[in-house]
């Protein structure tokens, strides 16, 4: 989590810099592609402090009112941030481009805009190699749009769909600013409005639904059911599991629950197996947070 959090950092440094720049140069050209871009920046920055306070908020020790913790906080954060990237960045990108499709105007001296398009696009792109290589580290051998679709880290996910969609609209920004600016013809500069809402409209889409999983209650990785059950193989005490039900209750935290057919023992040798299945399993498994195995001969 620690490593998500200055990911997050990063990105909101080099967002805040790249919306100002990008303020002026909307300012100066009265492109509406640059001002598209400008909110979209702006709109980052707001996301990423709200994907901070997720952080702070799944950290949150158990109480008495939430006794599995807050960790699914990033989660409803991490939710938020794709409803934002959606409605504050992607549908008033093609708002913004379709009234410019109606009344094109010619955009002014594009110099300005064309540098500050290029630096962001740097900025960006080393915020989005800084993600991927982060996210490289932890999928280990799983391919990457898997890893997408599959990981429960939300908040580093949105941060690389954000970053990822930055450097796209930066690029569409650039051609269609350029493009504009040699032929004098204000509709491509729309036409660039647009597309940078088309992309940011589907990556809010495609993290909505991701994180929807998690939100309402999506079952641990399947790999690690698979450990628990060579675990159980290897252990002398247990016959066979019979059922694992397992919950991701945040990044790096789940809830596990298990039946489980124990050997014929006394109360007290299957009390002495029981704990020593969960302080293996805890210790193979760390992320199994909570962990509640019920000794049954059925399920």
């Amino acid at each position: 989590m620690a490593g998500s959090a200055s990911e997050v950092i990063k990105s909101l440094v080099v967002n805040l810099v790249i919306a100002a720049s990008k303020g002026v140069a909307a300012a100066i050209t009265g492109s509406g592609t640059m001002l598209a871009e400008t909110l979209h920046s702006f709109a980052d920055c707001g996301n990423q402090v709200l994907l901070l306070v997720g952080i702070k908020q799944s950290h949150r020790p158990p109480d008495e009112t939430h006794p599995l913790g807050y960790g699914r906080n990033m989660y409803f954060y991490s939710f938020v941030v794709a409803l934002l990237l959606f409605s504050g960045g992607g549908v008033f990108s093609i708002y913004e481009g379709v009234h410019k499709l109606q009344h094109p105007e010619a955009v002014g001296d594009v110099t300005i805009a064309v540098v500050i398009l290029g630096l962001a696009i740097l900025l960006e792109g080393w915020a989005t190699i800084g993600n991927i290589k982060l996210m490289n580290q932890r999928r280990g051998d799983t391919p990457f749009y898997k890893y997408l679709k599959d990981t429960k880290d939300s908040d580093l996910v949105v941060v690389f769909g954000e970053n990822s969609a930055a450097v796209l609209g930066l690029v569409i920004a650039l051609i269609a600013v350029l493009i504009s600016s040699v032929t004098d013809d204000g509709r491509w500069d729309a036409v660039g409005s647009l597309s940078i809402g088309v992309v940011l409209v589907g990556v809010a889409i495609f993290l909505a639904r991701e994180i929807k999983a998690l939100l309402v209650g999506e079952a641990a990785d399947p790999k690690l059911v698979k450990a628990i059950h060579e675990l159980a193989a290897a252990d002398p005490h247990v016959e066979h599991v019979i059922r694992v039900l397992t919950v991701q209750q945040g990044p790096g935290e789940i809830l596990l629950a298990m039946k489980i057919k124990f050997k014929k023992t006394d109360s007290d040798t299957l009390v002495d197996g029981i704990n020593a299945f969960e302080k293996k399993l805890k210790l193979q498994v760390p992320e199994a947070k909570w962990c509640f195995i019920e000794p049954d001969r059925m399920d």
